[in-house]
């Protein structure tokens, strides 16, 4: 707790700007992420960050230092440079895109290597530290690098809060956005420049080879908890930055402890979590209610078998035996036993001398499935123009999840029938 308090209250310079750095470029990359994500240019921001490698390394060469503000031009050239050449491949050849980023990351990583192995046995004093755009050393920010990522970061918020609305058009319909005489190149223009310069400014903390993460994962984890843009984007920056802030403790409490490569770990974690646990969109809860959705499907199979057994002698209340269930429709038997005892928890069937029966509360739920159902039929075969005999299996499948206002709607539209293309009665509720 000490430890913990000790970091929180930012009375150490290295703490503070460690802090603040990573939790800057992470915001930033994950607003840029957000976009890239939703164009599906993911690997995209792969190659641009092994692409700018070289841009580095020919920065330092020509200036012969390692100021950050001429290794962040020679990165941000670099990185365009790369980028209109995937561009210029996937356009002008038979190559695909990604065919076309993995010739582009290569060649240009490789070329960054070569500079890089390059400087470091030219003998040149300055070099020391150059190889750690490699894999980032976040931990040796300082008040220079914190001031030129804020600069960065306010820069790259007023451009997307100014073109909110355009880069949502073309991220989602970029066909749409030129039909209604947007500059949809300029908007492309705009915006894979402030990927590039995320990148660029990205790099210094993570490395090359980690910084697509921090650019795609915050967007991936918060896709799962909204299907807003700006609340996307929002919660996109809060995991980028918490996740910063996260790996900065973690290496402050264990100095061995990398801090670039423990926030794609925490980010990792967080979009594993979103993935299996986010409330809507999660796999654990999607699962959850197709579990439940069949349940439901099972419930209302054996309740409309209770009414087509009766339906005919109009004795609703009569009692059927086990096997006959079984017979009357595909059910496996342990099925069939679950959905009954379900059922009679619920009231709506009881079992009386080995037979079960409709209860009053059953016989109003049988009534509504078979209502649904027969109503459908009744819209395909009136408005649709569908046969009778081919109008069951889609009425089957959508009875389920017909809601009452869809019910009422459809008995405004067909003007209450009381006969559906079978000519059986439609069951209303008295």
């Amino acid at each position: 707790m000490n430890d913990l308090l000790d970091f929180l209250s930012f009375s150490d310079p290295n703490v503070r700007f460690v802090a603040f750095g990573t939790m800057l470029l992470s915001a930033a990359a994950a607003i840029v992420g957000c976009f890239a994500f939703l164009r599906k240019q993911a690997l995209v921001g792969d190659a641009i960050a092994h692409s700018i490698l070289p841009g580095v390394c020919l920065a330092f060469i020509i200036s012969g230092t390692k100021n950050p503000i001429y290794l962040l031009i020679g990165a941000t050239i670099s990185g365009w440079i790369s980028l209109l050449m995937v561009n210029y491949i996937s356009n002008h050849s038979k190559l695909k895109s990604d065919t076309s980023i993995g010739i582009v990351l290569s060649v240009f990583f490789g070329f960054g290597i070569l500079l890089l192995t390059a400087i470091q046995h030219s003998g040149n004093a300055s070099q020391a530290g150059l190889d750690k755009f490699l894999f980032g050393k976040a931990a040796s920010l300082t008040s220079d690098d914190v001031t030129i990522f804020g600069s960065v970061a306010i820069a790259l918020i007023f451009v997307v809060f100014l073109f909110y609305k355009e880069f949502k058009l073309i991220s989602f319909n970029s066909d749409f956005a030129r039909s209604i005489g947007l500059p949809v190149n300029f908007l492309e223009f705009v915006l894979s420049s402030l990927t590039v310069l995320a990148i660029a400014v990205g790099i210094q903390a993570v490395g090359v080879v980690l910084m697509a993460a921090l650019l795609i994962t915050p967007a991936t984890a918060a896709r799962f908890w909204t299907h807003q843009l700006w609340k996307m984007i929002l919660i996109a920056t809060i995991l980028g930055a918490f996740s910063a802030l996260l790996g900065t403790y973690i290496s402050y409490l264990y100095p061995s402890m990398p801090t670039g490569p423990w926030i794609v770990v925490c980010l990792s974690f967080i979009a594993l979590s979103s993935i299996f646990f986010a409330p809507k969109n999660g796999i654990l809860p999607q699962l959850k209610r197709q579990q439940s959705n069949r349940l439901k499907i099972r419930n209302e199979n054996i309740l409309k078998l209770f009414f087509h057994l009766s339906e005919e002698s109009e004795d609703y209340h009569q009692g059927f035996d086990f096997s006959t269930l079984l017979e009357s429709r595909d059910f496996y038997p342990q099925e069939l036993t679950k959905g009954l005892a379900y059922l009679k928890s619920k009231n709506q069937i009881r079992i009386l001398n080995n037979k079960w029966h409709l209860t009053k509360l059953g016989l109003i739920e049988a009534k509504r499935i078979v209502r649904l159902h027969r109503l459908w039929e009744m819209y395909l075969n009136k408005k649709l123009k569908l046969a009778p005999d081919h109008v069951h299996n889609d009425a089957e499948a959508i009875e389920h999840i017909i809601t009452p206002e869809v019910e009422r709607l459809l008995e405004k539209e067909l003007n209450y029938p009381t006969k559906d293309p079978h000519q059986s009665n439609i069951p209303y509720t008295d």
